[in-house]
Protein backbone atom coordinates (compact mmCIF):
# COMPACT_ATOMS: atom_id res chain seq x y z
CA UNK A 1 0.00 0.00 0.00
CA UNK A 2 1.37 3.51 -0.89
CA UNK A 3 1.38 6.93 0.99
CA UNK A 4 -1.31 7.90 -1.74
CA UNK A 5 -3.70 4.90 -0.74
CA UNK A 6 -2.69 5.40 3.00
CA UNK A 7 -4.09 8.85 2.86
CA UNK A 8 -7.31 8.08 1.45
CA UNK A 9 -8.22 5.35 4.07
CA UNK A 10 -6.63 7.87 7.08
CA UNK A 11 -8.98 10.74 5.58
CA UNK A 12 -11.87 7.83 5.73
CA UNK A 13 -10.90 7.53 9.34
CA UNK A 14 -11.03 11.23 10.59
CA UNK A 15 -14.35 11.65 8.89
CA UNK A 16 -15.60 9.03 11.01
CA UNK A 17 -13.83 10.01 14.10
CA UNK A 18 -15.43 13.15 13.29
CA UNK A 19 -19.20 11.76 12.48
CA UNK A 20 -18.82 9.37 16.02
CA UNK A 21 -17.92 12.24 17.89
CA UNK A 22 -19.69 15.09 16.59
CA UNK A 23 -22.57 13.18 16.00
CA UNK A 24 -23.92 12.87 19.69
CA UNK A 25 -22.42 16.37 20.38
CA UNK A 26 -25.01 17.71 17.45
CA UNK A 27 -27.21 15.15 18.73
CA UNK A 28 -27.68 16.82 22.27
CA UNK A 29 -28.64 20.86 20.72
CA UNK A 30 -31.26 18.95 18.26
CA UNK A 31 -32.54 17.74 21.54
CA UNK A 32 -32.99 20.73 22.94
CA UNK A 33 -36.74 21.87 22.62
CA UNK A 34 -37.28 18.17 24.15
CA UNK A 35 -35.41 19.07 27.67
CA UNK A 36 -37.23 20.88 29.96
CA UNK A 37 -40.18 20.41 28.66
CA UNK A 38 -43.50 22.47 30.50
CA UNK A 39 -44.24 20.55 33.30
CA UNK A 40 -41.01 20.23 35.14
CA UNK A 41 -39.93 21.08 38.80
CA UNK A 42 -37.23 23.31 37.12
CA UNK A 43 -37.26 23.01 33.25
CA UNK A 44 -33.97 25.35 32.64
CA UNK A 45 -31.94 23.11 34.89
CA UNK A 46 -32.95 20.07 33.01
CA UNK A 47 -32.14 22.33 30.07
CA UNK A 48 -28.61 22.82 31.32
CA UNK A 49 -28.12 19.64 32.32
CA UNK A 50 -28.48 18.53 29.10
CA UNK A 51 -26.06 21.12 27.58
CA UNK A 52 -23.44 20.66 30.36
CA UNK A 53 -23.04 16.79 28.97
CA UNK A 54 -21.24 18.20 26.03
CA UNK A 55 -20.42 21.47 27.82
CA UNK A 56 -16.15 19.74 28.45
CA UNK A 57 -15.86 17.86 24.96
CA UNK A 58 -18.02 19.95 22.24
CA UNK A 59 -15.22 22.06 20.65
CA UNK A 60 -12.82 19.20 20.91
CA UNK A 61 -14.81 17.21 18.85
CA UNK A 62 -14.90 19.68 16.39
CA UNK A 63 -11.02 19.29 16.00
CA UNK A 64 -11.63 16.23 14.27
CA UNK A 65 -13.47 18.13 10.73
CA UNK A 66 -10.69 20.58 10.89
CA UNK A 67 -7.80 18.22 10.80
CA UNK A 68 -9.89 16.25 8.23
CA UNK A 69 -10.17 19.36 5.76
CA UNK A 70 -6.44 20.43 6.35
CA UNK A 71 -5.33 16.41 5.61
CA UNK A 72 -7.42 17.22 2.58
CA UNK A 73 -5.49 20.33 1.67
CA UNK A 74 -2.93 18.86 2.21
CA UNK A 75 -2.52 15.24 0.89
CA UNK A 76 -5.35 15.61 -2.57
CA UNK A 77 -5.80 19.25 -3.28
CA UNK A 78 -7.76 18.85 -6.16
CA UNK A 79 -10.37 16.97 -4.12
CA UNK A 80 -10.13 19.37 -1.53
CA UNK A 81 -10.68 22.40 -3.95
CA UNK A 82 -13.63 20.27 -6.01
CA UNK A 83 -15.56 19.42 -2.93
CA UNK A 84 -15.15 22.72 -1.25
CA UNK A 85 -16.18 25.25 -4.52
CA UNK A 86 -18.64 22.84 -5.48
CA UNK A 87 -20.57 22.36 -1.90
CA UNK A 88 -19.66 26.03 -1.08
CA UNK A 89 -23.18 26.68 -0.17
CA UNK A 90 -23.33 24.10 2.26
CA UNK A 91 -20.05 24.51 3.49
CA UNK A 92 -21.20 27.96 4.21
CA UNK A 93 -24.49 27.68 5.87
CA UNK A 94 -21.85 24.49 7.85
CA UNK A 95 -19.49 27.07 9.14
CA UNK A 96 -22.20 29.70 10.09
CA UNK A 97 -24.52 27.23 12.48
CA UNK A 98 -21.44 26.24 13.79
CA UNK A 99 -19.86 29.92 14.33
CA UNK A 100 -23.29 30.76 16.00
CA UNK A 101 -23.97 27.51 17.97
CA UNK A 102 -20.58 28.25 19.66
CA UNK A 103 -21.42 31.75 20.71
CA UNK A 104 -24.80 30.60 22.00
CA UNK A 105 -23.24 28.11 24.23
CA UNK A 106 -21.25 30.85 25.88
CA UNK A 107 -24.03 33.30 25.80
CA UNK A 108 -26.96 31.72 26.94
CA UNK A 109 -25.95 32.01 30.64
CA UNK A 110 -24.64 35.38 30.24
CA UNK A 111 -28.19 37.10 31.11
CA UNK A 112 -30.97 35.41 33.52
CA UNK A 113 -33.97 36.14 31.53
CA UNK A 114 -36.03 33.32 29.78
CA UNK A 115 -36.37 35.23 26.63
CA UNK A 116 -32.64 35.57 26.19
CA UNK A 117 -32.47 31.93 27.04
CA UNK A 118 -34.70 31.19 24.59
CA UNK A 119 -33.34 33.37 22.02
CA UNK A 120 -29.61 31.54 21.92
CA UNK A 121 -31.60 27.75 22.44
CA UNK A 122 -33.32 28.58 19.33
CA UNK A 123 -29.97 28.87 18.24
CA UNK A 124 -27.81 26.13 19.43
CA UNK A 125 -31.33 24.34 17.61
CA UNK A 126 -30.42 25.32 14.34
CA UNK A 127 -26.96 25.32 14.71
CA UNK A 128 -27.10 21.29 15.66
CA UNK A 129 -29.33 20.38 12.75
CA UNK A 130 -27.69 22.15 9.98
CA UNK A 131 -24.10 20.63 9.93
CA UNK A 132 -25.12 16.57 10.14
CA UNK A 133 -28.20 18.01 7.51
CA UNK A 134 -24.71 19.49 5.34
CA UNK A 135 -22.42 17.11 5.92
CA UNK A 136 -24.58 14.04 5.33
CA UNK A 137 -25.31 15.72 1.98
CA UNK A 138 -21.73 16.60 0.80
CA UNK A 139 -20.08 13.34 1.90
CA UNK A 140 -22.68 11.22 0.69
CA UNK A 141 -22.41 13.78 -2.84
CA UNK A 142 -18.71 13.35 -2.86
CA UNK A 143 -18.70 9.25 -2.57
CA UNK A 144 -21.75 8.81 -5.06
CA UNK A 145 -20.82 11.19 -7.48
CA UNK A 146 -21.03 14.84 -8.72
CA UNK A 147 -21.72 16.34 -12.36
CA UNK A 148 -17.72 17.76 -12.44
CA UNK A 149 -15.75 19.25 -15.58
CA UNK A 150 -12.72 18.47 -16.69
CA UNK A 151 -11.11 21.12 -15.08
CA UNK A 152 -13.34 19.77 -11.41
CA UNK A 153 -15.85 22.86 -11.31
CA UNK A 154 -19.32 22.01 -11.00
CA UNK A 155 -21.75 21.56 -14.08
CA UNK A 156 -25.30 22.53 -14.17
CA UNK A 157 -25.37 24.89 -10.94
CA UNK A 158 -26.27 24.19 -7.50
CA UNK A 159 -29.15 21.35 -8.75
CA UNK A 160 -26.85 19.00 -8.95
CA UNK A 161 -25.77 18.56 -5.13
CA UNK A 162 -29.26 17.53 -4.53
CA UNK A 163 -29.27 14.28 -6.04
CA UNK A 164 -31.45 11.53 -4.36
CA UNK A 165 -28.59 9.81 -2.55
CA UNK A 166 -26.84 13.03 -1.45
CA UNK A 167 -30.64 14.15 0.42
CA UNK A 168 -30.95 10.78 1.82
CA UNK A 169 -27.76 11.13 3.19
CA UNK A 170 -28.50 14.23 4.56
CA UNK A 171 -31.46 12.96 6.64
CA UNK A 172 -29.29 9.49 7.39
CA UNK A 173 -26.27 11.96 9.02
CA UNK A 174 -29.07 13.68 11.09
CA UNK A 175 -31.34 10.88 12.16
CA UNK A 176 -28.45 9.38 12.87
CA UNK A 177 -26.90 12.34 15.10
CA UNK A 178 -30.51 12.54 17.08
CA UNK A 179 -30.60 9.26 18.03
CA UNK A 180 -26.53 9.15 19.15
CA UNK A 181 -27.25 12.23 21.22
CA UNK A 182 -30.04 10.89 23.37
CA UNK A 183 -28.16 7.54 23.82
CA UNK A 184 -25.23 10.27 24.81
CA UNK A 185 -27.56 12.00 27.56
CA UNK A 186 -28.86 8.88 28.77
CA UNK A 187 -25.40 7.72 29.25
CA UNK A 188 -24.38 10.91 30.99
CA UNK A 189 -27.23 11.97 33.14
CA UNK A 190 -29.31 10.40 36.01
CA UNK A 191 -32.80 10.89 37.24
CA UNK A 192 -35.45 12.12 35.17
CA UNK A 193 -33.39 13.26 32.41
CA UNK A 194 -32.11 9.93 31.72
CA UNK A 195 -35.59 8.11 31.53
CA UNK A 196 -36.50 10.42 28.90
CA UNK A 197 -33.52 10.41 26.92
CA UNK A 198 -33.83 6.81 26.60
CA UNK A 199 -37.31 6.74 25.88
CA UNK A 200 -36.86 8.74 23.23
CA UNK A 201 -33.70 6.62 21.44
CA UNK A 202 -35.87 3.76 21.88
CA UNK A 203 -39.29 4.68 20.63
CA UNK A 204 -37.98 6.82 17.94
CA UNK A 205 -34.61 5.36 16.97
CA UNK A 206 -35.75 2.49 14.42
CA UNK A 207 -37.11 4.87 12.57
CA UNK A 208 -34.33 7.83 12.67
CA UNK A 209 -32.10 5.23 11.54
CA UNK A 210 -34.06 4.36 8.40
CA UNK A 211 -32.71 6.95 5.66
CA UNK A 212 -29.32 5.69 7.17
CA UNK A 213 -29.99 1.95 6.29
CA UNK A 214 -31.56 3.00 2.92
CA UNK A 215 -28.54 4.71 2.08
CA UNK A 216 -26.03 2.29 2.69
CA UNK A 217 -27.77 -0.56 0.79
CA UNK A 218 -28.43 2.02 -1.51
CA UNK A 219 -24.54 2.82 -2.22
CA UNK A 220 -24.11 -0.94 -1.72
CA UNK A 221 -26.73 -2.32 -4.49
CA UNK A 222 -24.95 0.39 -6.97
CA UNK A 223 -21.59 0.34 -6.44
CA UNK A 224 -20.44 -1.70 -3.57
CA UNK A 225 -17.72 -4.45 -3.30
CA UNK A 226 -17.70 -7.49 -1.17
CA UNK A 227 -15.42 -5.74 1.28
CA UNK A 228 -17.50 -2.79 1.68
CA UNK A 229 -20.89 -5.10 1.63
CA UNK A 230 -19.13 -6.91 4.54
CA UNK A 231 -18.40 -3.44 6.15
CA UNK A 232 -21.74 -2.24 6.00
CA UNK A 233 -23.45 -5.51 7.39
CA UNK A 234 -21.16 -4.83 10.29
CA UNK A 235 -22.47 -1.62 11.07
CA UNK A 236 -25.96 -2.59 10.10
CA UNK A 237 -26.11 -5.18 12.82
CA UNK A 238 -24.43 -3.44 15.28
CA UNK A 239 -26.76 -0.07 14.89
CA UNK A 240 -29.67 -3.44 15.47
CA UNK A 241 -28.06 -4.70 18.35
CA UNK A 242 -27.87 -1.22 20.08
CA UNK A 243 -30.97 -0.98 20.37
CA UNK A 244 -31.33 -4.40 22.66
CA UNK A 245 -28.64 -3.62 24.35
CA UNK A 246 -30.17 -0.19 25.09
CA UNK A 247 -33.07 -1.83 26.00
CA UNK A 248 -31.42 -3.92 28.52
CA UNK A 249 -30.15 -0.36 30.40
CA UNK A 250 -26.45 -0.85 29.07
CA UNK A 251 -26.48 2.59 27.64
CA UNK A 252 -22.57 3.02 26.72
CA UNK A 253 -22.46 -0.70 24.81
CA UNK A 254 -25.65 0.84 22.95
CA UNK A 255 -23.67 4.12 22.16
CA UNK A 256 -20.39 2.57 21.25
CA UNK A 257 -22.85 0.17 18.90
CA UNK A 258 -23.98 2.93 17.37
CA UNK A 259 -20.64 4.35 17.00
CA UNK A 260 -19.86 0.57 14.87
CA UNK A 261 -22.89 1.63 12.75
CA UNK A 262 -21.63 5.48 11.64
CA UNK A 263 -18.10 3.91 11.33
CA UNK A 264 -19.51 1.15 9.25
CA UNK A 265 -21.48 3.67 6.99
CA UNK A 266 -19.09 6.16 6.78
CA UNK A 267 -15.95 3.91 5.52
CA UNK A 268 -18.17 1.31 3.42
CA UNK A 269 -19.38 4.90 1.37
CA UNK A 270 -15.73 5.66 1.01
CA UNK A 271 -14.82 2.32 0.18
CA UNK A 272 -17.49 2.01 -2.53
CA UNK A 273 -16.08 5.01 -4.34
CA UNK A 274 -12.28 3.78 -4.72
CA UNK A 275 -9.94 4.47 -6.10
CA UNK A 276 -12.14 7.61 -7.05
CA UNK A 277 -12.82 10.33 -4.66
CA UNK A 278 -15.13 12.54 -6.81
CA UNK A 279 -16.65 10.16 -9.88
CA UNK A 280 -17.82 12.61 -12.68
CA UNK A 281 -21.51 11.86 -13.40
CA UNK A 282 -20.52 14.17 -16.34
CA UNK A 283 -18.20 11.76 -18.31
CA UNK A 284 -15.97 9.09 -16.14
CA UNK A 285 -12.75 10.44 -17.73
CA UNK A 286 -13.50 14.07 -15.42
CA UNK A 287 -13.55 11.99 -12.25
CA UNK A 288 -11.02 12.74 -9.69
CA UNK A 289 -9.01 9.29 -8.13
CA UNK A 290 -6.63 8.94 -5.70
CA UNK A 291 -3.60 8.40 -8.32
CA UNK A 292 -4.75 11.57 -10.57
CA UNK A 293 -5.27 14.09 -7.08
CA UNK A 294 -2.46 13.54 -4.80
CA UNK A 295 0.21 15.48 -3.68
CA UNK A 296 3.58 14.43 -4.38
CA UNK A 297 5.27 11.77 -2.74
CA UNK A 298 7.39 14.00 -0.90
CA UNK A 299 4.42 16.13 0.18
CA UNK A 300 2.71 13.03 1.37
CA UNK A 301 5.84 11.68 3.25
CA UNK A 302 6.03 14.94 5.34
CA UNK A 303 2.53 15.06 6.69
CA UNK A 304 2.91 11.48 7.01
CA UNK A 305 5.39 12.51 9.48
CA UNK A 306 3.47 15.02 11.37
CA UNK A 307 0.82 12.91 11.28
CA UNK A 308 2.78 10.22 12.76
CA UNK A 309 3.48 12.77 16.39
CA UNK A 310 0.36 14.86 16.10
CA UNK A 311 -2.15 11.99 15.69
CA UNK A 312 -1.15 10.43 19.17
CA UNK A 313 -1.35 13.76 20.92
CA UNK A 314 -4.87 14.63 20.20
CA UNK A 315 -6.01 10.99 20.83
CA UNK A 316 -4.27 11.05 24.58
CA UNK A 317 -6.05 14.63 25.01
CA UNK A 318 -9.04 13.42 23.53
CA UNK A 319 -8.99 10.70 26.01
CA UNK A 320 -8.26 12.53 29.03
CA UNK A 321 -11.14 14.92 28.79
CA UNK A 322 -13.46 12.18 28.34
CA UNK A 323 -12.01 10.33 31.26
CA UNK A 324 -12.14 13.14 33.87
CA UNK A 325 -15.94 14.14 32.79
CA UNK A 326 -17.41 10.62 33.03
CA UNK A 327 -19.13 10.80 35.92
CA UNK A 328 -23.15 11.35 35.43
CA UNK A 329 -24.94 14.62 36.26
CA UNK A 330 -28.46 15.06 36.89
CA UNK A 331 -30.49 18.62 37.36
CA UNK A 332 -29.74 18.36 41.06
CA UNK A 333 -26.07 18.61 40.35
CA UNK A 334 -27.39 22.10 38.48
CA UNK A 335 -26.34 25.41 40.71
CA UNK A 336 -28.62 28.22 40.68
CA UNK A 337 -28.50 30.52 37.26
CA UNK A 338 -25.71 33.10 38.56
CA UNK A 339 -25.35 35.85 35.93
CA UNK A 340 -21.70 37.77 36.50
Amino acid sequence: MGLQDFWFIALAALFVGFFVLEGFDFGVGMLMAFFGRVGDDDPEKHRRAALNTIGPVWDGNEVWVIVAIGATFAAFPPWYATMLSAEYLPVLLILLALIGRGVAFEYRGKVDSDRWRRGWDLVILLGSWIPPLGWGLIITGVATGLPIGKDGVLVGGMGGLFTWPAVLGALALAGFSLVHGAVFVALKTDGDIRARARALALRFGPFCLLPMAALMVLVQVRQGGLVTMLVAAVGLLAGAVAFVRLSAGREGQAFALLGVLIAGATLSLFGSDFPNIIASTSAPSFSLTVANASSSPYTLGVISWVAAFGAPAILVYQGWTYWVFRRRISAAHIPPVHVP
